[in-house]
């Protein structure tokens, strides 16, 4: 999506470690009109897809997801990430790695929102190495519903996750993949819509 690249390259920044810093945008400041343009972009290309829910993990996927719902006119849930291990069974529940804050920590949902009958479109800001989509895909998987695909803003494709989620079969759309950040430089690869 070339209005989302133009953004990254007018206001992202690369911090070592292969960090792509968007806060101004996508993570903290929210630029609703690039979420409008982002939503209407993965409504045109799932439109066909029986969706009846579209869900995140806690915080920066809300906003997105809440944009998609709507244009979707569907309602959006959140998977809340808890530091604890033991939670309640009226949850679905995964375990998380998280690259940015070297942390596992579990993520859960309960399963009056997420059940057997649901067509999820899986939304969020980044996929690196999988990890956080790993997570909301085994909360699917486990209230035995069907995933009707996975729409990310901001894919890292020089690193594992967007390969491991395709060769799942996963109908994955990432509006900007970043083929390198190699000396602070920003690199795109074609992105999916």
């Amino acid at each position: 999506m070339k209005k989302l690249e133009e953004r990254i390259l007018a206001d992202g920044r690369v911090l070592p470690g292969n960090i792509l810093l968007v806060d101004s945008f996508l993570n903290q400041g929210l630029d609703i009109e690039l979420f409008e343009a982002m939503a209407e972009t993965w409504y045109r290309y799932f439109e066909n897809e029986p969706i009846s829910k579209v869900m995140t993990i806690e915080a920066s996927g809300i906003a997105i997801a809440a944009l998609v719902a709507r244009i979707f006119s569907v309602p959006a849930l959140f998977a809340k990430k808890y530091d604890t291990l033991n939670l309640t069974s009226d949850r679905h529940q995964s375990n998380v790695y998280s690259y940015t804050k070297k942390k596992e920590y579990s993520i859960a949902i309960s399963k009056r929102l997420l059940t057997e009958d649901d067509h999820v479109l899986i939304v969020d800001d980044f996929l690196a190495n999988g990890c956080a989509l790993r997570g909301l895909i085994d909360l699917v998987e486990s209230a035995q519903a069907s995933i009707a695909g996975i729409g990310i803003a901001i894919e890292k494709s020089f690193q594992e996750g967007p390969a491991l989620i395709r060769a799942g079969g996963y109908n994955l759309c990432s509006l900007a993949k970043i083929a390198s950040l190699e000396n602070g430089e920003i690199t795109f690869a074609p992105a999916d819509a």
